[in-house]
C-alpha cells in the first residue's frame, strides 16, 4: 500500500513507488505531454517567481548545521536553481523543437525524401538524489524531465524529505498538476520498486557502490540511466602557480558545504620545491576555520583513512582529526597517490598535499585514482589552459574553484568510477536541455581576485544576505 503524506488544502502527495503510484503518473505524464512547451514553461516561470520570494522559507527546509547555514544554502541552491529555471525558459523551446535535417548531406540514393528530428519526452523519471544539495541537484533534475514532458518519482537523500517535499509542494503551488511529480520515501527500497516497477530512465547522484547496485538493477528491463558517482578531485599546480590564490581556492573548496560536495579538492599535485610554501599559505587560510559536523559514518572513514595514511608516512599538517562528528578541515601531507585516503571519495574538509618533480609526473600519479568527475588547474592562464586539455576529468576548471561549474548551460558528469553521460548535455535525454557539445570543459577565470567566494559565489552571498538583493537576483532583475 502507497503511504500518504497530507498537504494544506486536503491534497495528497504519494510517498512510495506502488503500482497505483505509476499507474497515476502515467496518466499525468500523458497528459502533460500534450500541454505544449510554452506551457509548461510558465509553470518553471512562476515557480522561479516564488523562489525570488520564498527562497528563505524553501533555504530553511535543509538540515542547516551542516552546511554554512542560510546564507549559504540561498547562495549555493537557491540562486542556482533559479538561473536554471531561466535557461530552460529562454533555450527549451528551440531545444525541444523538431529539427528538419536539409538536403545537403543526404544520400544521393534517398533522393526526393525528407527527414526530421523530433523531441519526445520518455514517460516516467526516476530521480535519485543526493543528500548534499537536495534542493539545487533535485530541483534542477525535476524541472528539466518536467519541461521536456516527463513525469518525476523523486526520492530524496537521507533526512532531505522535507526539502524535497517543500520544493513539490511549491511546484503545484506554481501550477503543476499534483500527480506529476511524488516524493517517495528515503529508503533504498522506495528506489528498487520505482525500478523494479518499470520507470523509463533513472538519474542517480551517489555513491559508487549505489550506481554498482542501481545498474545492476536496471539490466533486466534495459532501463536507460545516467549516474554520478561522486569524485576524488584532483587540483595540480603548475610551477608559477599564484599561491596566495590557490590557498584561498583550496580553503573556499573545503569549507563549501563542510566539505560535502562532490567536486571539492582532495588532491593537491604541487612542485616539490613550493610544496612547504603552499603548506604555510594553506595553513594561514585555514587558521581561523570553525568546527563542522559531519556524518558520523563520514566522520568514522576519516579517521581510519588518516589512521592507514599516518602509519604509511603522511602527516596532518593543520586541522583537527573528527571528534565523533565534529571536525576542522584538515591538510595532510607527505601523502602518497596509492593510499587509500587519495582514492576515497571523502564527503568532509580533507585535503592531501603531493609533492612532484614535474607536471608529468602529476599526471601519471593522478591516474591512479579511478575518480575522475572534476579538477582544478592553476598556474599562468596560457600555461593552465593548455595543460587543462590533457587531464582526464568530466570537468576542468582553470584558475578557480567549484563555483564556475553551476554555470546552466554547461554539462556536469565524470568518467571512471565517477559515472557516465552527463546529467545536463545530452540533448537526446529529456533531463538535459542542452545543445550539444564537447564530452569535456574547461572553465577558464582570467580574473585574479580570489575565486569562489570572492568572484561569483561572493555577489551571490552578498545578495542572500540582503532580502531586496536576493529577491532581485533569483528574479532575474
Amino acid at each position: 500500500m502507497a503511504i500518504q503524506l497530507q498537504r494544506s488544502g486536503g491534497n495528497t502527495v504519494e510517498r512510495s513507488p506502488s503500482l497505483h503510484s505509476m499507474a497515476r503518473a502515467r496518466r499525468a505524464q500523458r497528459q502533460w505531454a500534450e500541454v505544449g512547451v510554452a506551457q509548461r514553461l510558465n509553470v518553471i516561470q512562476r515557480f522561479r517567481w516564488a523562489l525570488a520570494e520564498r527562497g528563505s522559507e524553501l533555504a530553511r527546509t535543509v538540515e542547516l548545521s551542516r552546511s554554512g547555514g542560510l546564507a549559504e544554502t540561498l547562495s549555493a541552491e537557491i540562486l542556482p536553481l533559479a538561473d536554471a529555471c531561466r535557461f530552460l525558459e529562454q533555450e527549451a523551446t528551440i531545444l525541444l523543437s523538431p529539427r528538419k535535417l536539409s538536403a545537403r548531406g543526404r544520400p544521393r540514393w534517398l533522393f526526393g525524401t525528407s527527414s526530421e528530428v523530433q523531441r519526445e519526452p520518455l514517460g516516467v523519471v526516476l530521480i535519485i538524489a543526493a543528500s548534499n544539495y537536495p534542493l539545487l541537484l533535485a530541483g534542477v533534475q525535476t524541472i528539466q524531465a518536467l519541461v521536456a514532458g516527463n513525469a518525476v518519482l523523486l526520492k530524496p537523500g537521507r533526512s532531505c524529505s522535507k526539502a524535497a517535499q517543500a520544493l513539490v509542494d511549491l511546484l503545484i503551488d506554481c501550477g503543476l498538476p499534483q500527480d506529476l511529480v511524488a516524493v517517495l520515501d528515503e529508503s533504498p527500497a522506495a528506489a528498487q520498486w520505482a525500478m523494479d516497477a518499470g520507470v523509463d530512465k533513472v538519474l542517480l547522484t551517489g555513491s559508487l557502490a549505489t550506481g554498482r547496485e542501481v545498474l545492476a538493477r536496471l539490466v533486466p528491463n534495459v532501463t536507460p540511466a545516467i549516474v554520478e558517482l561522486s569524485g576524488c578531485d584532483a587540483v595540480f599546480v603548475l610551477p608559477n602557480a599564484d599561491l596566495d590564490l590557490v590557498a584561498r581556492a583550496l580553503t573556499f573548496g573545503l569549507r563549501l558545504n563542510s566539505g560535502a560536495t562532490c567536486i571539492a579538492p582532495r588532491r593537491v599535485f604541487v612542485p616539490k620545491s613550493r610544496l612547504y610554501a603552499l603548506q604555510q599559505h594553506l595553513e594561514k587560510a585555514l587558521n581561523d576555520s570553525a568546527v563542522v559536523e559531519v556524518d558520523s559514518a563520514i566522520a568514522a572513514l576519516v579517521t581510519d583513512l588518516l589512521t592507514e595514511a599516518q602509519a604509511d608516512g603522511a602527516t596532518v599538517a593543520c586541522g583537527e582529526i573528527p571528534n565523533g562528528s565534529s571536525m576542522r578541515p584538515l591538510v595532510v601531507t607527505n601523502a602518497a597517490p596509492d593510499m587509500r585516503l587519495l582514492r576515497t571519495d571523502v564527503f568532509a574538509p580533507v585535503v592531501s598535499l603531493v609533492g612532484v618533480d614535474d607536471a608529468e609526473e602529476a599526471l601519471l600519479l593522478d591516474a591512479q585514482c579511478p575518480y575522475a568527475l572534476g579538477a582544478t588547474v592553476f598556474g599562468p592562464a596560457a600555461e593552465a589552459r593548455s595543460f587543462a586539455q590533457r587531464v582526464e576529468a568530466g570537468v576542468v576548471v582553470v584558475n578557480d574553484m567549484i563555483a564556475p561549474t553551476a554555470d546552466p548551460r554547461l554539462p556536469f558528469g565524470g568518467r571512471g568510477w565517477s559515472g557516465q553521460r552527463h546529467d545536463r548535455a545530452d540533448r537526446r535525454s529529456p533531463l538535459a536541455l542542452r545543445r550539444q557539445g564537447l564530452e569535456r570543459f574547461r572553465l577558464d577565470t582570467r580574473s585574479r581576485r580570489a575565486p569562489g567566494a570572492h568572484g561569483a559565489s561572493r555577489r551571490h552571498r552578498a545578495a542572500s544576505q540582503n532580502a531586496s538583493a536576493f529577491r532581485n537576483t533569483a528574479a532575474g532583475r
